[in-house]
């Protein structure tokens, strides 16, 4: 079996998912860092409000960001594969 085009609107919606997911980690990640600085700072003497809203910022703002680029490179990358699977052939796969 050769795959020679993909639906460039499904391979798109897959890469949005998959980029919203690793930004949805990125955030959390992200967001326990900012916590830690927050910490840190008030242990100091500062204003940790500042470190704590960007890490819940980064919660909501990464997932949608990293999604929305990762559906226009999924966009971009499935018309990419159709051009060019029309010359070389597509990718073969085997199913058992």
């Amino acid at each position: 079996m050769v795959i020679k085009r993909v639906g460039v609107m499904s391979v798109g919606k897959m890469y949005g998912a998959m980029c919203a997911g690793i930004g949805l980690l990125l955030g959390v990640l992200f967001a326990a860092l900012g916590s830690l600085g927050a910490s840190l700072a008030s242990a100091g003497g500062g204003s940790g409000l500042p470190f704590a809203g960007m890490g819940v910022a980064a919660v909501i703002v990464f997932p949608l960001l990293y999604g929305l680029f990762g559906f226009i490179g999924g966009l971009i990358g499935g018309a990419i594969y159709n051009l060019v699977a029309g010359v070389v052939g597509g990718i073969e796969i085997e199913t058992t």
